[in-house]
């Protein structure tokens, strides 16, 4: 499948107002804007060893408790590839063929207008599920997926994972619990975008990163996550300005210190009485 950066495709979108099947097709062919004769972006190969396969399909939970038996078959019908940094996993208007496992590394899942501005809906990470919506509705894509770092995917074609599903009612019950608690997060997210201010929402977030990916450290906790302004606005549905300003205000309340592009919350309770 050929793979298009990200930042790339968001230039697409701006300079050219493509969208939807035209720009499908420029990025099917490997295609990306930059140059003017749009030559094609160097591909990265799938791994395929049915041995590595079968270990990596047992450390998905979803998947985890399946039979032996059925995961060594299933293994044998998996493409697994390792994708660079800011490449393009799918893309919206790709045909809704597959999901995939990410087996290693940070994907991001956004929507993005023709006229270039991102929403982050989420970031997903080893062990979880992404494409799951073309299980529901079975049309195109209208998201898109990148990784944020290298990354291993596994994929697996949709009529596969189905059967695989019907099949196997445990596996049935698990997805829908982690459909049921996607939805939750996006109604979340939802209700956030809507009501609450940028202080609120920036102040959420960095909780909620420090919970994730939150490490002790002398001045507080640590979020051991690079991630840029750019990207909290994304998350926000804010402007890198906009955070930019909210951070220093957040810095000279004490209640955030900044390490490179690593955040350190100083003050978790007055963040919280932010949100």
């Amino acid at each position: 499948m050929p793979l298009l950066y990200g930042a790339a495709y968001l230039s697409l979108i701006r300079v050219r107002g493509l969208t939807g099947p035209h720009l499908t097709t420029l990025c099917n062919r490997g295609y990306y804007w930059g140059h003017p004769s749009f030559p094609p972006l160097r591909k990265v190969g799938p791994v395929q060893d049915e041995k590595r396969a079968l270990w990596y399909l047992k450390k998905i939970p979803l998947l985890a408790e399946l039979p032996q038996d059925v995961l060594a078959r299933l293994a044998e019908r998996i493409q697994m590839n390792e994708i660079r940094r800011r490449h393009v996993i799918y893309l919206p208007g790709d045909p809704g063929a597959a999901v995939y496992f990410i087996n290693g590394g940070r994907v991001k899942i956004s929507k993005v207008t023709r006229d270039g501005k991102e929403l982050t809906l989420a970031y997903r990470g080893p062990g979880e599920l992404i494409g799951e919506m073309c299980l529901i509705e079975g049309g195109p894509r209208e998201e898109m997926a990148e990784a944020m770092e290298n990354a291993l995917i596994t994929e697996i074609e949709r009529s596969d994972f189905e059967r695989l599903v019907q099949q196997n009612g445990g596996l049935g019950y698990r997805l829908m619990k982690v459909l049921t608690r996607r939805r939750r997060e996006l109604e979340n997210k939802i209700e956030n975008l809507v009501f609450k201010d940028v202080n609120s929402k920036l102040a959420e977030l960095l909780i909620r990163l420090s919970i994730e990916y939150g490490v002790d450290d002398a001045r507080g906790v640590l979020v051991a996550l690079k991630i840029t302004h750019q990207e909290m606005a994304n998350l926000i549905g804010s402007t890198r300005e906009t955070v930019s300003l909210t951070l220093s205000q957040f810095r000279r309340k004490g209640l955030i210190q900044t390490e490179g592009r690593k955040v350190i919350i100083a003050d978790k309770e007055g963040l919280k009485a932010l949100s």
